[in-house]
């Protein structure tokens, strides 16, 4: 069944803030492999002009699953999870997540469109601080195989 196009312009409540530690940031590292001592050092990362640790520009995919949660699980979306591919994903970072962050995120659908026999599923999930400040955009487009008895249609 193809995705329901009216969820295009909806936003979905923030699940909760994310308290960024010291721990993470060195798991996450640890991780992709990078053993970048910004990631581990509060020294390093001072000494680099930042006040405390910074996480890896893909630590952000943490806060953006999440918040996709609340719309991979919607009923009303008749979303198959096992039909999902992640086709991009793309992050626009307006500063560096730093340990000691309380961030939280909100999911918004940007598109749903059908193409090749599959839906593609456009999300934006803006992460901002305890102020309220931006800090990072994450985009990532989905892919929903349809069934194979839509696909013989």
């Amino acid at each position: 069944m193809a995705l329901d196009p009216s969820f295009v312009g909806r936003w979905f409540p923030v699940a909760g803030t994310y308290q960024v530690a010291h721990e993470k940031i060195r798991e996450f590292a640890d991780a992709i492999g990078d053993d970048d001592e910004i990631y581990r050092d509060p020294g390093v990362a001072r000494a680099l002009g930042y006040s405390d640790v910074i996480a890896p520009p893909t630590f952000a995919i943490i806060l953006a699953f999440r918040a996709q949660q609340a719309l991979l699980c919607d009923p009303d979306l008749s979303l198959d999870y096992r039909r999902i591919v992640h086709g991009n994903q793309s992050f626009m970072h307006h500063r560096p997540i730093r340990a000691g962050d309380e961030l939280v995120a909100m999911l918004h659908v940007d598109g749903v469109r059908t193409m090749g026999g599959n839906d593609m599923l456009t999300v934006r999930c803006e992460i901002t601080d305890g102020a309220g400040d931006p800090v990072t955009t994450a985009r990532s487009v989905l892919v929903v195989r349809h069934s194979d008895e839509e696909c013989d249609r």
